[in-house]
Order: C-alpha cells, then sequence, then structure tokens
C-alpha cells in the first residue's frame, strides 16, 4: 500500500496524533515493554520479571496505553487466579522490530559511547 504524504502522519506538529503514540511507544517503559513482547507472548508477572525497576502500576498504565494505540493484545482467561497474557499485534511487531536495531545498536556499542561521554561513564 503506498502512502501520500497527506496520508502520513507529521510527527513535529503539535497536534499530530502521531506524537502521543510515539510518546507511549518510546516512553521510559513502553520501549523496554515491546523489547519484552518481541520474543512472544507474555503473562503480566513475566512482563514485570523481565524489566527491572518498573512497578505494578507503571507497567499497567504503560500496557493500557499501549493496547489504546493498537500495539498490543490483552487476553484475559477466567480462571483462578486471573490470568491475562499480552502479545503484539501487527502493528506493535512492526514497532518492536524498528526498537529492536536500536537496542542491539545500544548494547553494542555501550561501551564506547559511555567512554566518549564528558566524564565518561562505566557500564
Amino acid at each position: 500500500m503506498q502512502h501520500h504524504d497527506d496520508d502520513r502522519g507529521k510527527v513535529l506538529a503539535k497536534d499530530c496524533p502521531s506524537r502521543a503514540i510515539l510518546n507511549h511507544l518510546t516512553s521510559r517503559w513502553g520501549i523496554l515493554v515491546l523489547v519484552v513482547l518481541q520474543s512472544g507472548t507474555k503473562r503480566f508477572s513475566e512482563i514485570r520479571r523481565e524489566i527491572e525497576g518498573v512497578s505494578e502500576r507503571m507497567l499497567s498504565e504503560t500496557l493500557k496505553q499501549l493496547e489504546s494505540d493498537g500495539m498490543l493484545i490483552r487476553k484475559s482467561f477466567d480462571t483462578v487466579p486471573p490470568h491475562v497474557e499480552y502479545t503484539l499485534t501487527d502493528w506493535g511487531k512492526q514497532a518492536s522490530d524498528k526498537v529492536a536495531d536500536l537496542v542491539e545498536w545500544l548494547e553494542v556499542n555501550l561501551n564506547d559511547i559511555l567512554a566518549s561521554q564528558n566524564p565518561p561513564k562505566t557500564a
């Protein structure tokens, strides 16, 4: 499907909805949720375990935002205790692939980046 310029979002325009979606995708926890879910469907507790430092409240809020933006699907099972799973949508997978490239670049180059900071930091 070919997109024309007037079909595209304009992330630099203050009123474009793409800005809010970008904010959710690249938020402190949003980007890490995309990284975790890239490997497949996960339960809330699994996501929380993998993302060190995220609170239950912030993870829940982040998952709701990404679900609202169409990046993931929340599936609830009627069991005791409650069982909820999260899976990336096709849009979420595309975004996650882009994020994975950035994360890979950062992890590979981390020591050099830290050494170039003023003053240098350590990993």
